[in-house]
């Protein structure tokens, strides 16, 4: 029996370790200082490469990661804006572990973060026995950052008081945070190849909105929704294997089964059909990451609780769990979505009629 635990999810440095290898070896393009790789194997890395065995892991809007490496080259930091699910925390994570080798220096923003998750803290074990000293500071993800000159990465930065958020505002601005308890003079000074990249959920604005100093620090980029199904179809397949692959699972099907899918999200989403009817929008996030844990959902249903053979069924019974989360009325616009488009199209596809006919059955309200 094998007792060796596995990460459910390792950071993208181990899960792709063969692949930046691979790109090391054959990167021969000037590095900025600091950077494990030049910025075009970083977007090779991003938007794969078939000549050296490198997916595409970042489906979307290609000029987008080439505006997020030019500005990570800069004196400004990333700031990653977007709807949930628009893979901004994918995003971050796949730049910091081509650029620095590790994507590992996190902060997340909520609102129990302090300016100690940003600057440093104590072990006051230490600091009672001997004082302030170098040996007692307990330094944040932002100052390992700066020391070891990387990449940190801050998770839901609108989610942090004002007063936090601003503690950025000097390790951008000067690159360098004070440790006063360490004398008048002590200084951490950033090393070549740190920066900062943050995301924020255009649904929390207004929750703690950046001050405009901090604002001018980040270049924006804004993440948006897949817009081409085919795109989202294979990054939603991609997604299943690699999720279902560690643990075993297979099933079949799977690419009808995405169809539906992936036409109902982008339905919703955006509030008009492919044949050009609008719709009622639910409020639900209706994202690429929802549509995965959907698909993954309802592979797991049919693997263990069926024959194996995924069907759009599965998606529909899986579905009531993602749109029925923020308003009462999502369960109505999903009724009236399934009663008049699932059903024109019940009458052309298999897929469609299986969804439509698990559909009808769901308590949507």
């Amino acid at each position: 029996m094998d007792t060796e635990l596995r990460a459910i999810r390792p950071p993208a440095e181990a899960r792709y370790a063969a692949e930046l290898s691979a790109l090391a070896a054959d990167d021969t393009a000037p590095k900025p200082a600091g950077w494990r790789l030049s910025p075009r194997a970083v977007r090779r890395f991003l938007l794969g490469d078939p000549k050296v065995g490198v997916t595409r892991k970042f489906y979307g809007d290609d000029p987008l990661v080439d505006r997020a490496i030019v500005s990570l080259m800069s004196q400004q930091g990333l700031m990653l804006v977007g709807e949930p699910g628009t893979a901004k925390s994918l995003l971050s994570e796949l730049l910091a572990a081509a650029i620095s080798g590790t994507s590992g220096l996190v902060v997340q923003g909520s609102a129990g973060t302090t300016e100690d998750h940003i600057r440093y803290g104590w072990n006051y074990a230490l600091l009672l026995a001997e004082g302030p000293s170098e040996r007692a500071l307990v330094p944040s993800p932002v100052l390992n950052a700066m020391r070891s000159g990387r990449i940190v990465r801050f998770e839901e930065i609108t989610r942090c008081p004002p007063e936090v958020q601003d503690a950025l505002i000097s390790v951008l601005s000067e690159k360098a945070l004070a440790l006063p308890e360490l004398g008048p003079d002590a200084v951490a000074s950033a090393v070549p190849g740190f920066n900062v990249i943050a995301t924020a959920n255009l649904r929390d604005r207004g929750v703690h909105e950046m001050s405009s100093a901090l604002k001018r620090r980040f270049n924006f980029e804004t993440v948006h929704p897949i817009a081409d199904p085919e795109f989202e179809r294979e990054l939603v397949l991609k997604q299943l294997a690699e999720r279902l692959g560690p643990a075993g699972v297979s099933v079949t099907g799977e690419r009808d089964v995405a169809e539906v899918l992936v036409r109902t999200f982008q339905d919703l989403r955006t509030g008009r059909t492919a044949e050009g009817v609008s719709l009622n929008r639910p409020d639900a996030v209706m994202s690429t990451a929802e549509a995965v844990n959907v698909m993954h959902a309802a592979a797991l249903e049919a693997a263990y609780l069926d024959n194996g053979k995924l069907s759009a069924a599965h998606v529909a019974r899986q579905l009531q769990g993602v749109v029925l989360k923020d308003a009462p009325e999502d369960g109505k616009r999903l009724r009236a979505y399934v009663d008049h488009i699932v059903k024109e199209r019940a009458g052309r596809s298999g897929a469609w009629k299986d969804f439509y006919q698990a559909a009808r059955a769901l308590k949507l309200g």
